[in-house]
């Protein structure tokens, strides 16, 4: 049965095929996403705006060390897609053997480093003023927690390689759950402040993990482990290594341009510009959900397929996820402008906060009906397992685009200059990934 699931994405209708892994994908990143976004309301209203602003100087430190887990579970998603595409279970397993020794050896070091580092570290991401305390408050605790999370984010991107996309929207949705009744129970009952929204996070971790842990043992996966998988494979590690460097230097990109507008902003508009930046960060990770999910539901098809020589499928499955992609975005992008005057208040009771947000909003979601094409694009030289376009297109937006314009842009518009970036670094990149994308197309998928 586990291996008809599998063979499903050889055969099944593309469009059915993209709902029916999409679908669980959308909806286990639109629970994170509100997760995420409740979390931030909580701490707002309960805690403060520091608060918020101290969560935003902490999480892309911590999710740079969980992207370790992201990047190793990627590129081994990869090598198994291909693997069950070719018929061979015994690759795949040792695959999944090497992914869990490779994520646990590099979070636990990366997470030593970083809190032999944290005085250093904290400041540098913008935790300056008054954020510097609540910030080392939760940084402290929710790095114990960033192990957990690697190996949750790598299984989760194995479970979906299976073609198992509801077990992986479950093992979303638990911890999301918890996190958000936790933070009731710690913070607005408790009253353990920031201290309590840390702990509330780091423990929904955990309750993710027992959640995969049960689906492997449980014989729910057709992945078989033994000891021998376990220990590294030089050709294998070299493969997730390669390609997993795809997702982890994106992550990484992300973690250093949230250090550069962190600082940037507060040179320009102090911490209540930053709290504005918290804000818009987390609706991005609310509101593109569709399309991320429509984006983790391309990679096993367009790998398995890739893997079993079936290229009319992968061509139309590059079709039609760009164009429910760009649908979905313009969607969003519409809802975005209509209720931007209303989303500050949902989060805070300052009133320069509600004045600042709007106008930032709609700069930062003004390019979003296209970044389907980007997004798809980079996706899919991943999912063929060519790495090195995949890292090009990948840095291309942040890298290549947006930080040089952040270096530009604000000296001459200050802090509107953070927001006007964003769309024009967007569109730059779509246009270079669309290029490749049809280029590989054309000379490939004939």
């Amino acid at each position: 049965m586990a291996r008809n699931t599998a063979e499903q994405m050889g055969t099944r209708p593309i469009p059915k095929l993209l709902l029916q892994q999409a679908l669980p994908a959308s909806i286990g990143i639109l629970v994170m996403s509100l997760n995420i976004l409740i979390d931030t309301v909580f701490v707002g209203q309960w805690i403060g705006s520091d608060a918020i602003g101290a969560i935003n100087v902490v999480l892309p430190v911590s999710f740079f060390i969980a992207a370790l887990g992201m990047s190793i579970g990627v590129g081994g998603a990869s090598i198994i897609s291909r693997a069950l595409g070719e018929n061979n279970p015994s690759k795949a397993s040792k695959t999944f053997g090497n992914q869990i020794t490779l994520t646990l050896v590099f979070t636990v070091l990366f997470v030593l480093v970083g809190l032999f580092f944290i005085e250093t570290i904290i400041p540098a991401f913008g935790g300056k003023g008054s954020l510097y305390e609540p910030a080392k408050i939760y940084y402290t605790i929710v790095m114990y927690g960033v192990p957990v999370l690697g190996f949750c984010m790598m299984a989760n991107n194995t479970i979906r390689a299976e073609g198992k996309p509801k077990h992986a929207m479950y093992a979303m949705l638990l911890p999301s759950i918890s996190n958000l009744l936790l933070d009731y129970l710690f913070i607005n009952v408790f009253d353990w402040g920031m201290f309590g929204a840390a702990w509330a996070t780091t423990l929904s971790y955990i309750v993710c993990s027992l959640y995969i842990l049960y689906f492997f043992i449980s014989k729910k996966s057709e992945l078989r482990l033994s000891l021998p998988d376990f220990k590294w494979d030089v050709s294998l590690v070299k493969e997730i290594g390669s390609l997993g460097f795809v997702t982890l230097a994106r992550q990484a990109m992300v973690s250093i341009t949230v250090l550069l507008v962190n600082n940037i902003l507060f040179s320009y508009g102090g911490e209540s510009s930053i709290a504005v930046y918290a804000i818009i960060s987390r609706m991005l990770m609310f509101a593109t959900f569709p399309i991320l999910g429509i984006t983790q539901g391309f990679l096993p098809i367009a790998g398995y397929n890739y893997g079993a020589a079936q290229f009319p499928r992968v061509r139309q499955v590059i079709n039609v996820s760009i164009r429910s992609a760009t649908a979905m975005a313009t969607l969003v992008c519409i809802a975005i402008y209509v209720f931007s005057d209303y989303i500050a208040p949902i989060f805070t009771k300052d009133a320069q906060l509600f004045a600042e947000t709007p106008t930032a909003l709609r700069w930062v979601f003004a390019a979003l009906p296209i970044v389907g094409i980007q997004l798809i694009g980079a996706a899919y030289f991943q999912a063929i397992g060519k790495a090195t376009p995949a890292l090009l297109l990948t840095l291309t937006r942040q890298g290549f685009f947006f930080i040089p314009l952040l270096y530009i842009l604000p000296p001459i518009y200050g802090v509107l200059g953070v927001w006007i970036a964003f769309p024009i670094a967007e569109l730059l990149a779509t246009l270079v990934t669309g290029f490749f994308l049809n280029r590989e197309i054309r000379k490939t998928l004939h």
